[in-house]
């Protein structure tokens, strides 16, 4: 509701309704005119608070960047212009002094070394080349940096004393007993090559240690494969020759037991036959003896015509007296 009351002047209540609008529109401008004239902006008193705000920045900066992290499987060398100064082998957070100090990372756990190819003449004047790996590990990382410098040549210095204990070595084998795997020693050969590269780095304090040294492969210069492998082929030769002849040998020795075997068994059922032969043979005769002592004239009979029967063949022409006994019998007359 107007707070404006009307007494019947109408010019007046008129003035008393609009007067108010203008006087809000003057002070409209007016306000407008305060503000454009407030004063320009003033970029010092926001210096100071910059400057603050990069150095906490560059303060955060610097800490996070020479802050590091240890791992389990690692070590951490911290070196003061070029010397080293400590080293962390426990897993955490370090702070290294900023510009001054660097931080360089090694391996802890166990690793594998592939060395090249190097070729080695053997006790009998032979050429083999040989392809074999190294297992190893940093055992002082503060020698390590001081003595070798960098991984790198610590893996180098490695490789030339497993390969000049390598030399030795195989220098005092023979080419037959390298490359021949029944009468090879290449797990004792190992060992020692193994045991004498360490006395090598420890006496040089290069901060590492060989686990083991394992000969992978060895192969031949092209010029000695050819005669190498017919060498080979007549040793298998050889070799299947004598299990020829050990195999015939061991043939001959089954088949002469078995013979003799057999000649035994026969010669006891020939003896047992004979026995039993023999023994019916007398009871035959005793059975014989009984029935032809009944009646004699019946035996003389029996008999002589057996013998007829064994003389007398389909062709047989006999002259008798008609007068003999056979020739009675023969006619009939039995008196």
């Amino acid at each position: 509701m107007s707070n404006h009351n009307y007494d019947g002047d109408l010019e007046k209540f008129v003035k008393s309704l609009f007067g108010n609008n203008k006087n809000k529109e003057k002070k409209k401008v007016q306000d407008a005119k305060i503000v454009k004239e407030k004063p320009p902006f003033n970029p010092k008193k926001y210096v100071k608070p910059a400057i603050v705000l990069t150095a906490i920045v560059a303060v955060i900066i610097i800490l996070l960047s020479n802050i590091y992290v240890v791992k389990e499987n690692e070590y951490k060398i911290v070196r003061q212009f070029g010397e080293v100064v400590k080293y962390q082998d426990q897993p955490g957070l370090y702070v290294k002094i900023p510009f001054i100090q660097s931080v360089t990372t090694l391996p802890k756990n166990l690793m594998v070394y592939n060395m090249s190819e190097e070729e080695i003449n053997t006790l009998d004047k032979k050429r083999i080349i040989i392809d074999n790996y190294a297992v190893w590990r940093v055992t002082d990382p503060k020698a390590l940096i001081s003595n070798a410098r960098s991984l790198v040549n610590a893996e180098a210095r490695m490789e030339e004393f497993i390969y000049s204990v390598l030399r030795t070595e195989l220098g005092q084998t023979n080419y037959d007993e390298i490359i021949n795997d029944e009468n090879s020693g290449r797990g004792s050969l190992s060992e020692k090559i193994t045991k004498n590269v360490n006395e090598l780095l420890q006496n040089d304090n290069y901060g590492i240690e060989v686990v083991d040294v394992r000969i992978r492969r060895t192969d031949l210069p092209q010029e000695n494969e050819e005669s190498v492998y017919k060498r080979m082929i007549s040793d298998r030769e050889s070799i299947a020759q004598k299990y020829l002849s050990e195999g015939d040998a061991e043939k001959n020795r089954i088949e002469a037991n078995t013979d003799r075997q057999v000649q035994e068994m026969i010669s006891t059922a020939k003896k047992e036959a004979a026995l039993i032969i023999a023994e019916g043979e007398a009871e035959a005769a005793r059975i014989y003896n009984e029935a032809f002592s009944k009646d004699p004239e019946f035996y003389q009979l029996y008999r002589t015509l057996e013998t007829y029967k064994k003389t007398i063949g389909d062709e047989t022409v006999i002259v008798i007296p008609a007068d003999s006994p056979y020739a009675r019998i023969l006619s009939g007359y039995i008196d």
